[in-house]
């Protein structure tokens, strides 16, 4: 009887003990395959390179994690760091890492990587973080100092959003051990999924980190799979060989709207996008002439781009700053007036018009033709030239492409940290510069007083627009397609993020999250 009511008393125990421990989630299941419009290169697996450009993220968010980053309800969320404090003078940033954070091959995540990482950094606005920040102090394993030359407000907005990857952590040991073309090859992060293979400019396979400090993920498998074609894209949706495709346009989009089991999903995102004027600053070009560059900005009918691309979805805009940023300005939109544009040429002393190569790339190629059309209608002959998009992004970095590009950007920040990129003198697709504007990016870099740096920013970009220094073309909505095996896509959940994330909220239906057929 005694042995019997021991063993009664066992299970019992054991009954309680599950009753009371957590649950644990259940293990990844099936796959879910991503067909983007853009061809996948090798730089986008190490975030010391980001462009300044938000494309690359897609991948960031998969195969790595940063100090701080965006995710759903916040946009400076702890990640790697649990916390962090700013030292009364505003010259001390102390992050404290999360304990027990690995990276995928097993090593720890430590304060000594996050000083490599940033140390390390080289890509957009690695010039201006460098240039404030004295140096970085690892106090011990779990956290490290961040010293800055002088107060500058913006540290956080520069290191800690996607406006750059410099928050973004890889593995010290691993990276000097591989260098950095091995580790282009093989990455190493500490993101929610671990690199299985890759067919440069083809396909991209994740596999879940089931040791991911946030949450395992849903989705066993994730595939990125580059599919240039709109109608290709479309097509691969409608069959199931993707779930979810990005880009979509026009009549292509409308059909997918109408398909029986497809989802179309509009994107809000910071998707200001422009022409630039590249030779402004060269006395013996057109394009030096402000009547010239206005005259382009009223050329265009961007209301009817809108509704024949993007079926209505977009936002007109007079900034290629996005409305939603801190510190921007309300520019006004210039209206279509094309006797206007024709009006202003000829006080240029281009009666006849003018003739200019416009160089675009290949996910902008319908947008840039309607342009090139608008423009020609008042005398402005373009010659579009199409690049893919690394060698697009090479070639705008490298200040080659004259006179006429047509750029877009995506990435987080303020307006200082646009302004930064794309106006400052050194900014990395800046052509050149104005001394008076140049001299009030200075003084509101290291202005403390909210409001007095509120009007210098402000004053900056009525400059911008007063001189017509760019061809703001809209506030561009992605068009999203998805189909029916998916339960969440991940679109939208992070506010004005272009892409599905954080990738460990992506869920299939229950029926459907086995393999793929």
């Amino acid at each position: 009887m005694k042995r019997s009511l021991g063993r009664i008393s066992l299970v019992l125990v054991a009954l309680l003990l599950v009753a009371v421990l957590p649950a644990r989630a259940e293990a990844p299941a099936g796959q879910v395959t991503w067909g983007v419009s853009v061809s996948l290169p090798p730089a986008w697996f190490d975030p010391a390179d980001a462009t300044g450009i938000l494309i690359p993220f897609m991948v960031y968010y998969a195969l790595h994690d940063a100090l701080v980053k965006p995710l759903p309800g916040n946009p400076m969320a702890p990640c790697l760091a649990e916390s962090w404090s700013v030292s009364p003078d505003g010259l001390v940033y102390e992050f404290v890492l999360r304990r027990g954070v690995k990276f995928h091959n097993g090593d720890p995540v430590t304060a000594d990587d996050v000083k490599f990482s940033f140390e390390r950094y080289r890509g957009a606005s690695a010039k201006i973080l460098k240039d404030k920040v004295r140096q970085v102090q690892v106090v011990d394993p779990h956290r490290v100092r961040f010293q800055l030359k002088e107060p500058w407000p913006d540290f956080l907005t520069f290191y800690a959003t996607p406006a750059t990857g410099a928050a973004w952590i890889v593995p010290r040991r691993y990276v000097e051990k591989v260098g950095d073309e091995g580790f282009k090859k093989a990455p190493v992060g500490a993101g929610p999924y671990r690199f299985v293979s890759f067919a440069p400019g083809v396909e991209l396979i994740v596999e879940a980190n089931e040791q991911y400090w946030r949450k395992i993920p849903s989705v066993k498998r994730l595939v990125l799979k580059a599919v240039s074609d709109e109608v290709t894209r479309a097509t691969m949706l409608k069959r199931g060989e993707i779930d979810v495709g990005y880009t979509f346009r026009g009549a292509v989009a409308e059909d997918v709207r109408r398909t029986a089991g497809l989802t179309l999903k509009p994107v809000r995102f910071y998707g200001e996008q422009w022409l630039l004027f590249t030779e402004q600053w060269d006395p013996k070009s057109p394009w030096a002439d402000r009547r010239v560059r206005l005259a382009v900005n009223h050329a265009i009918d961007r209301q009817a781009i809108n509704e024949s691309l993007t079926l209505g979805f977009s936002r007109m805009t007079g900034s290629i700053i996005p409305r939603d940023f801190e510190f921007s300005w309300a520019a006004p939109p210039y209206p279509y007036d094309a006797a206007k544009a024709r009006q202003l040429l000829a006080e240029a002393g281009y009666p006849r018009g003018l003739e200019a190569e416009l160089w675009t790339d290949t996910g902008f190629a319908e947008q840039t033709e309607a342009i090139a059309n608008y423009l020609a209608a008042v005398g402005i002959r373009t010659r579009m030239r199409v690049l893919e998009r690394a060698a697009y992004f090479n070639q705008l970095r490298e200040k080659k492409l004259r006179p006429l590009v047509y750029v877009a950007s995506a990435a987080y920040g303020n307006a200082a940290t646009r302004i930064d990129s794309f106006v400052s003198a050194g900014g990395l697709y800046a052509y050149g510069s104005y001394p008076d504007i140049e001299g009030l990016i200075q003084e509101q870099a290291t202005e403390r007083d909210r409001k007095r740096r509120e009007g210098t920013l402000h004053r900056i970009q009525q400059m911008m627009h007063e001189r017509a220094m760019f061809a703001p073309i809209w506030d561009i909505a992605s068009l999203v397609g998805y189909g029916p095996r998916v339960a969440e896509p991940g679109l939208g959940l992070m506010g004005s993020y272009l892409w599905s994330g954080p990738y460990e909220e992506v869920r299939l239906k229950a029926t459907m999250s086995g393999r793929r057929p």
